[in-house]
Formats: C-alpha cells, sequence, structure tokens
C-alpha cells in the first residue's frame, strides 16, 4: 500500500489538467475567474455526495467521527484553493495553456516550507536542494520580452496560486487525518464532501454581494459546468486520497507531471507553441521535482 499513493498522484494530475482546459474554455466563453472557479465546486458538489452515500449505504458503513481540528483546517484548505483558482484561472489569461499551469507549480516549492511550519513535515536537505533547482526554473518561466522579471504580472500570480495551493494541499492533509477512520477509501471522500460544502457556501455569498449576474451566467453555462464537475470531482478525490496517504509537499511532486500533461492539451486544443527558453524551464522544473522525490523516498 506504500505506493498506492503515488497512483492517486498521477491520476490527480491527469484530470486536473483535463479541468483546467475546460476551466480556461469557460472563461474564454465570458465567465469571470471567479465565476469559473466557483463552477468546479457547484456541479462537483451533487456527484460527490452521491458517490460518498452510494459507498457508505453499498459498504453498509457509516459515516465516521470528524475530530475537532477538522473543520480549521478544512477550512484553511478550501479557502486558500478558491483564492489559488481565481489566480490560476487569470493567469491563463497572460500565458498560454503550458506555462500557466507550469508556474502555477510553485505550490511543490512553497508546500513544503508551509508543511513544516505548520505540520512539522519536511523533505530533507536533499529535497530542498532539488526546490532551489526548481525555483531557477521558476524564474526562467517568469520573464517577458526574454527578460527574466520576478515581479512581472505573470510570476506574481504563478507564484501567488502556488502558495495558495501551498496551503491548501497542507490543511487537506491536516484534514484528512483528522477523520476517524482508517478506510483509504471513506476518509478522503467524507473530508472532500465537506470541503465543497464550505467552498460553495463562501463563494455563493461572495457572488450574492459583488456580481449576482455572475451566479446567472454560471447556471447558463451548465454543459461545460458539467465537464468541470466530472473532473474537479475525479481530481479532487485523487488529491484527498493522495494526502491521506502522504505528505503534501511530496505529493505535490509527484504531481507536477501535470506539466506534461498540459504540454500536450496545450498543443492538441489550443494550438500554442513554446518558445525555447519555456521549454528549458519546463524541462529544468520537471528534473527538480524528480530528484525531489529521489530525495525523499
Amino acid at each position: 500500500m506504500d505506493w498506492l499513493w503515488i497512483i492517486f498522484a498521477l491520476s490527480a494530475a491527469l484530470i486536473q489538467a483535463m479541468r483546467f482546459m475546460v476551466q480556461k474554455q469557460m472563461a474564454q466563453a465570458g465567465l469571470t475567474a471567479t465565476g469559473a472557479t466557483w463552477a468546479r465546486f457547484l456541479y462537483s458538489l451533487p456527484m460527490i455526495w452521491l458517490a460518498l452515500w452510494a459507498m457508505v449505504s453499498l459498504r453498509g458503513m457509516e459515516l465516521p467521527v470528524l475530530h475537532s481540528l477538522f473543520w480549521p483546517w478544512a477550512l484553511l484548505g478550501g479557502a486558500s484553493q478558491i483564492l489559488a483558482t481565481v489566480f490560476t484561472v487569470m493567469l491563463f489569461a497572460r500565458r498560454n495553456f503550458a506555462v500557466g499551469v507550469t508556474l502555477r507549480k510553485s505550490e511543490v516549492l512553497l508546500t513544503a516550507a508551509v508543511g513544516w511550519a505548520l505540520l512539522g513535515e519536511t523533505p530533507g536537505w536533499g529535497g530542498f536542494a532539488a526546490m532551489v533547482v526548481g525555483m531557477v526554473a521558476i524564474l526562467m518561466l517568469s520573464g517577458t520580452g526574454g527578460k527574466l522579471r520576478l515581479d512581472a504580472p505573470s510570476a506574481s500570480l504563478g507564484l501567488g496560486a502556488g502558495l495558495f495551493f501551498a496551503f491548501s494541499g497542507v490543511g487537506y492533509r491536516a484534514a484528512t487525518l483528522q477523520v476517524a477512520s482508517d478506510d483509504i477509501l471513506l476518509r478522503p471522500a467524507l473530508a472532500l464532501g465537506c470541503v465543497v460544502i464550505l467552498q460553495n457556501l463562501m463563494m455563493l455569498a461572495w457572488l450574492l454581494a459583488r456580481d449576482r449576474g455572475e451566479i446567472t451566467r454560471v447556471f447558463a453555462a451548465w454543459r461545460p459546468g458539467l465537464a468541470v464537475g466530472i473532473t474537479s470531482f475525479g481530481g479532487s478525490f485523487c488529491w484527498f486520497a493522495a494526502f491521506a496517504l502522504q505528505s503534501a509537499a511530496v505529493v505535490f511532486a509527484v504531481g507536477q507531471v501535470e506539466v506534461l500533461f498540459s504540454l500536450f492539451i496545450g498543443a492538441r486544443v489550443f494550438s500554442e507553441r513554446l518558445a525555447r527558453r519555456e521549454l528549458a524551464g519546463i524541462a529544468l522544473l520537471i528534473a527538480s521535482v524528480i530528484a525531489l522525490v529521489a530525495a525523499t523516498a
């Protein structure tokens, strides 16, 4: 069972690349970054709870108890994921699909620091060395006009998304550890179901206060919304399952293969081409991920 988290992480990366493809298409169809973000939580909510109900009913089980610290960790993870996803959708408007996803992948360099600060989990010196290499790759991908500029808008959005995804991943790992169950499917499923309820409430309250018209537009975009919901459900469950079995930093490190998936999607779906510098940055970032996994194995 020690290798099962790797299967979950790889599956999550593939499904997530597909979800961001659909979310980019939704943004291009006229939804705001906030609306496209809410769509993933709204349309995945009934799917998650239907799957959870079937899992409990068919197996003759009961929902496990949630320990007292579950809700604070779930709130941290859920709110951070909302902000990270909004930043990511905004990033797609500035950079092409593959580079946008790669810039967001600064999460793996930040999650280890957040995990160490909040949970005391660390990848060791070899892992930190790999993170330094990864940061060089991020700098290569953040330039505009052939210059490396850390303060470029694309870099700010990408690093901001990565930081919030780092808090999200650590929050989710801590939340799954607060579910009183050893079942490798039920524990992440219940944690996910509760988090998505929180996220829908937070986003609905925001839209009611700031942009009520976007609520109507999200419901009108139900066809791509269903696709977002399906991929969000599958990807989120796999992430939660991986977090329940391994530290968030290492899970995100393996999840970096999403960059390869996004390259393929960007080329096939959006007809995008990458500059040599961007390809070199992606290759260097992937190398840093491999080194990080090797150091923490």
